[in-house]
């Protein structure tokens, strides 16, 4: 049996080595030790059942027994993880998946210990935690083989695990040792849900085969890409973060930090209208893949019921983002915990500009409908509302007019005005966006012919790379140049690229360059013409991740560290973006 007495176990591990397997519904976090350390069940945005990685209760590993060295690799264009071990006696593998295509109320988590080379000697824990680990299981029950349970609200029933006991007095955890023969596997099927499971046992075989193929249906080739691997690999992770109603989270984890002991610790386990967008245009880049209709589903049906009260954010089912409160965890080491977001507060003038330039891309290629068309009137007249009330901006800080918002505006009235918008709107629209140019260009022009990050900030910031990408302004025009020559003096690091400037000293003192930054100055570099400087933009970022190729909002550019929530959707649209549109000659979006 293994011995789960002497804690930590499983401790915290830096984020390049976890790796992330999803269905769309929910995700779960394996580290090199064939630890789960976290898992929501039965949504995104649910307690967590597994949540050892912020501090909390909960745990389901399967771990070699002798000593071994880690490593893994994701079953090309899939979030099918195969955790690898080379121990002292032989090669092992775990295959990992949660069942594909998901069903809402029910995960069905699968894993296949397979003996490579030699016989495969591994121990396995299971501990279920609802609530972020404050529900013990209970109700425990063993039959013919099949383990049931309960914790909090949530069912649980696993198979595989015949000779699995509880330790001590009858509870939680259960553990078992297993040997597979040289050539064999074993399979585990755990299913949580938040009804009884059905009587019908699932076949593991079953359950491979179904998940295999909606994989390989799900994702696309991408070969006249210039990363055709990474970038399935990108459409992958966007594609498990999106739920069956369209929405894609921002990340799967929450309270990871970006700076240590510096409370910048987030809840990214909802979806943000903006981040919806960047994924939808970066897949418009490349087709009409399945996840452009996804998200203009999603966003076309928020902006149409909130128009000019949009929110940042929303749940996957479209609901409210809950307020911020702590968990009383100890958190993921050098943060803390938050649960839900402020930003459920905020107005974030952008993601209406946003929302047009995703509902622009998809008439570009004839992916939009009625209600889409509906969606288009509704924002820019929500722009034409709202354009001059003070907003928090990309990166959701205090209330300004800043810049990067109102030129995303400019660029969504004036690429949705290209794409057969009605007639009758085309004028409005169009003059709304002169308008606002206008009073832009005259508040926020920096003296040195730059753009500044408001009227009463003359800082430097890497998202006005953003709106002349996006079209507001030409790639020629003396505003765009001056821009980019500052950010190119001010706020990089060796082909790493900062937010902003936060204070007087090296930029790392205050946060790690920012990946999203990165790829757009990519594409910035590449609107130029500078093809070999937009390569070696795109190549040193694509390498900014561990090596299950997930990617944080941030990278720690003098540690060589993931930081952040993990992994960050917008990061891998922007990848998926770059990869799209350097394969050729720059051409408008």
């Amino acid at each position: 049996m293994a011995d789960t007495t002497d804690e930590p176990q499983f401790p915290p591990r830096v984020l390049r080595e976890y790796s992330l397997i999803a269905d769309g519904e929910r995700g779960a976090l394996i580290g090199p030790r064939g630890e789960i350390v976290w898992m929501c069940a039965p949504r995104w945005d649910s307690d967590a059942v597994f949540s050892k990685l912020i501090g909390g209760e909960g745990i389901y590993a399967i771990t070699p027994v002798d000593e071994f060295v880690w490593g893994g690799y994701y079953e090309e264009g899939s979030l099918i993880w195969r955790s690898r071990w080379v121990t002292t006696s032989g090669i092992i593998e775990c295959r990992e998946a949660l069942a594909f295509p998901a069903e809402p109320g029910r995960l069905v988590l699968l894993r296949r210990v397979i003996a490579v080379d030699g016989e495969a000697h591994v121990t396995i824990v299971l501990e279920p935690r609802a609530g972020f680990g404050r529900h013990k299981t209970h109700s425990l029950s063993r039959k013919s083989g099949v383990w049931t349970a309960t914790s909090g609200q949530l069912k649980v029933r696993w198979t595989g695990a015949d000779d699995a006991r509880p330790k001590g007095d009858g509870s939680q955890p259960l553990t078992m040792d297993l040997t597979v023969p040289v050539g064999g596997h074993h399979d585990f099927v755990l299913e949580i849900s938040e009804r009884a499971v059905p009587e019908q046992l699932i076949d593991a075989d079953t359950a491979w085969e179904a998940t295999s193929s909606a994989w390989r249906a799900a994702v696309p080739e991408f070969g006249e890409t210039i990363a055709p691997s990474d970038s399935r690999h990108s459409y992958a992770v966007l594609r498990g973060l999106t739920s069956t109603g369209g929405g894609m989270v921002a990340a799967a984890t929450m309270s990871l930090p970006e700076r240590a002991k510096q409370g910048r610790n987030y809840d990214y386990r909802y979806v943000w209208i903006r981040d919806q967008c960047f994924a939808g245009q970066a897949i418009a880049a490349s087709g009409t893949h399945p996840l452009l209709d996804d998200a203009v589903r999603f966003v076309s049906e928020r902006v149409l019921a909130d128009g000019p009260d949009l929110k940042p954010a929303y749940t996957t089912l479209g609901g409210r983002v809950p307020d911020e409160k702590p968990l009383k965890l100890p958190g993921y080491p050098g943060g803390s915990d938050v649960a839900g977001n402020h930003a459920n507060a905020q107005f974030q003038l952008d993601a209406l500009g946003e929302s047009l330039l995703l509902l622009a891309a998809a008439a570009r290629h004839d992916h939009l409908d009625a209600d889409g068309w509906r969606a288009a009137e509704t924002a820019a007249a929500a722009i034409g509302a709202r354009w001059r009330d003070p907003e928090a901006g990309i990166w959701e800080l205090d209330d300004k007019n800043w810049t990067e918002s109102r030129l995303i505006c400019v660029a969504g009235l004036q690429a949705i005005s290209k794409v057969g918008a009605p007639a009758s709107k085309v004028g409005d629209w169009l003059s709304l966006a002169d308008t606002i140019l206008a009073e832009t260009a005259s508040t926020s022009t920096h003296p040195t012919g730059r753009w500044q990050r408001a009227p009463d900030d003359e800082g430097l910031d890497s998202a006005l790379l953003l709106p002349p990408i996006r079209g507001a302004v030409a790639a020629d025009d003396p505003r765009t140049l001056a821009t980019l020559r500052a950010i190119e003096n001010e706020l990089v690091d060796d082909n790493y690229l900062y937010r902003f400037r936060q204070g007087p000293g090296p930029l790392a003192q205050a946060e790690g360059s920012f990946l999203l930054c990165g790829f757009t100055m990519a594409l910035a570099q590449h609107q130029q013409g500078n093809e070999v400087a937009a390569a070696r933009w795109f190549e040193r970022n694509r390498a900014a991740c561990g090596s299950p190729g997930l990617f944080t909002e941030e990278y720690d550019v003098t540690q060589r560290q993931l930081r952040g929530n993990l992994p960050q959707a917008f990061v891998h649209a922007l990848m998926l973006e770059c990869s799209a549109r350097l394969a050729g000659p720059w051409a408008a979006s």
